[in-house]
């Protein structure tokens, strides 16, 4: 089901429902029909999701305060990218009530997630807001844990930027160390997601705080990992370093061979390598290989592809057979000409070879 038909004719006739018993004067048939005969089937998500934000406050009459008393008792039933309407409410009409509003996205999370609507908060009440997500970091409910990390992000998706945690990424730290090792995963996904954030701008700090973390627990090993991930493609070589993937001594990629060099948009492109550790000690590789892919204007754009890590013992050979597809997607659209593929081991080029992708 794409996403915006969450917000249907099913949710809004239960959500008048639920609040009709909450509001004995809600006029439950006049809210539906307004939303329905407001172009809803034309609008996207956030475009839905507005509508019907824009009409709940039309239809309930009364201050902020009583409004979102009503939507607390009816929240509980709406999970998932149906309950961000609760949250855009308080976005969209309480942004000049923070304690209200504060409270309210509190309970909001739990059902849902409030870490869109939190982000205008850190714009008008910077200060207020961030003592209140590093106090939500050691909530009892893991819902509003994440949401001190998530709503925090220098840079979430779906969401615009908070461009003084991407200049200083400082003041969040605090929330971070608490939820290093939390008990939910959920929670340390977050966290990690955080950290590969701040990683774009401020990789020395993220380092520092990857190898401080690293090694205490098994959580936190995995936090540090994926938190790196955009520094490990890069091949940036302390991070590579951390995991014992910075040297590449004796190590070699040898018969990188192409099934085919020239191939249609649509194929896939076949790969066979073996990689040796030529050495007399055991060795950490992580193997990934990258593609040069022609762009619109005849120029060159990388991606890194990782296919696995593992050890070597002294002189060990493996080979490895892989594929990577060149059909057209809606992320990614192929043009034709030379493009290139890449071995790498711990983050170096260890053999290249070029082929040639026809329309």
């Amino acid at each position: 089901m794409n996403l915006k038909e969450s917000y249907n004719k099913s949710f809004i006739e239960d959500l008048a429902i639920r609040i009709k018993n909450q509001f004995s004067d809600f006029n439950q048939d006049e809210f539906i029909s307004s939303i329905l005969n407001n172009g809803i089937d034309e609008k996207e998500l956030k475009e839905r999701m507005r509508l019907i934000t824009q009409t709940l406050n039309e239809f309930l009459p009364f201050s902020f305060p009583k409004q979102i008393e009503v939507l607390k008792t009816v929240a509980p039933h709406f999970g998932g990218i149906q309950g961000f309407v609760f949250s855009d409410f308080v976005e969209t009409f309480g942004i000049d009530d923070f304690k209200v509003s504060i409270r309210a996205l509190e309970v909001f999370t739990q059902y849902s997630t409030a870490e869109f609507a939190i982000r205008p908060f850190f714009l008008k009440y910077p200060e207020q807001t961030l003592q209140q997500m590093i106090t939500w970091s050691q909530h009892h409910n893991y819902h509003v844990r994440r949401l001190s990390s998530e709503g925090a992000r220098p840079k979430l998706p779906w969401s615009f930027p908070l461009k003084m945690f991407i200049t200083d990424p400082i003041p969040v730290i605090p929330i971070l160390e608490n939820l290093k090792n939390d008990e939910s995963e959920y929670v340390r996904k977050s966290v990690a997601n955080h950290l590969n954030d701040i990683s774009k701008t401020h990789p020395h700090l993220v380092l520092e705080l990857a190898q401080k973390w690293y090694g205490k627990t098994n959580q936190t090993n995995r936090v540090v990992k994926h938190g790196l991930r955009t520094l490990l493609k890069e091949g940036d070589k302390k991070a590579l370093a951390i995991f014992n993937f910075d040297d590449t001594s004796n190590l070699s990629i040898n018969g990188l061979n192409l099934l085919q060099n020239k191939i249609t948009i649509g194929d896939d492109l076949l790969f066979e390598f073996d990689v040796l550790n030529d050495s007399i000690n055991s060795r950490n590789v992580r193997l990934e290989y990258k593609i040069d892919y022609v762009k619109s204007n005849g120029s060159l754009s990388s991606k890194v592809f990782h296919i696995t890590e593992l050890e070597l013992k002294k002189s060990q050979n493996k080979k490895f057979k892989k594929k990577q597809s060149f059909k057209n997607m809606t992320t990614r659209k192929h043009y034709p000409g030379k493009h290139f593929i890449s071995i790498l081991a711990n983050g170096e080029v260890k053999a290249k070879k070029e082929f040639t992708l026809q329309s």
